[in-house]
């Protein structure tokens, strides 16, 4: 897929973004997506809704009024089989709903970001070279959430939940644009690090916030963002907190990325998920090897 130049104005929006207080700028509009005020709710969502062409046909409540604040639309549920889960037990399925940015393999314990631009395993995952060694050699795939998009994130694999870190970052946007001007971007940007052992052994779902992105959750703990204090891990070994493919693990709290790592040979991705593409969650992205 061939990407469009960029102009001026895309680094000047990006060098902006710099200079930008991100987590100050992130409490206002935390607070005014959750305002149950209704004729100032409802007006958010219609203008957004007609804004970014959203569906509802396809949400459990297709009712803009019905939601008690934008957030709560923003983080819809979807009516019963909306998205099928792909089969068979092998198939590796998307997380998320939006586009496959990136698909590929970790090679030299870097993950490719955009022509140009990688980043470390070790610094995506909080620094811990024990946590980056399961993955080393192996292979990632990078979802990116437009604000359209249904914005829950659900199980690729069966796994059990081992340990969630937090990691503080900044926020920068993680639209394409800023993908391909930001170095290191999904290693600054603050993420929530869930690490499962499932069929594979481990697995990683790493959900990264993003510019006005002020809250991200998981059904296990609930919110963990936003927050300012340092790198937290949970161990999570009695009571265990296990979870189907296609159950859901969380959610954004207006939009972002998702990042996907699995260990070497243990997964491959089907020949037609090339990067650009879009992905609906429960749609197949490879399998499982052997």
């Amino acid at each position: 897929m061939t990407e469009a130049p960029l102009r001026w104005y895309h680094h000047l929006y990006v060098g902006l973004q710099y200079l930008l207080p991100h987590h100050l700028l992130a409490r206002p509009v935390y607070g005014l997506t959750r305002v149950r005020w209704r004729p100032l709710k409802d007006l958010l969502i219609r203008v957004f809704a007609r804004h970014f062409r959203v569906d509802l046909r396809e949400a459990l409540s297709p009712d803009p009024a019905s939601y008690a604040h934008f957030n709560a639309f923003f983080t819809r549920e979807l009516r019963p089989g909306a998205r099928p889960i792909a089969g068979p037990e092998s198939a590796l399925i998307s997380p998320a709903d939006g586009v496959l940015s990136q698909v590929g393999d970790i090679g030299d314990g870097r993950i490719f970001q955009a022509k140009g631009r990688d980043y470390a395993l070790l610094e995506l995952l909080g620094g811990d070279g024990e946590r980056a060694a399961s993955f080393q050699g192996g292979r990632f795939a990078t979802i990116y959430l437009s604000p359209r998009d249904y914005h829950r994130v659900h199980m690729p694999l069966a796994g059990r939940l081992r340990e969630m870190v937090h990691v503080p970052g900044r926020l920068f946007s993680v639209n394409p644009v800023t993908t391909r001007l930001v170095p290191r971007l999904f290693a600054r940007n603050e993420r929530v690090l869930c690490l499962f052992e499932g069929p594979v052994g481990p697995m990683a779902v790493i959900l990264v916030g993003a510019i006005f992105v002020g809250g991200i959750e998981t059904v296990w703990h609930g919110e963990v963002t936003p927050r300012r204090d340092l790198l937290t891990a949970v161990r999570y070994d009695e009571p265990a907190v296990r979870l189907d493919k296609g159950a859901e693990l969380g959610r954004f709290n207006m939009g972002s990325t998702v990042i996907l790592l699995f260990p070497p040979g243990k997964v491959s991705w089907d020949a037609h998920r090339l990067p650009g593409s879009k992905v609906r969650m429960g749609d197949r992205l490879g399998a499982l090897i052997g």
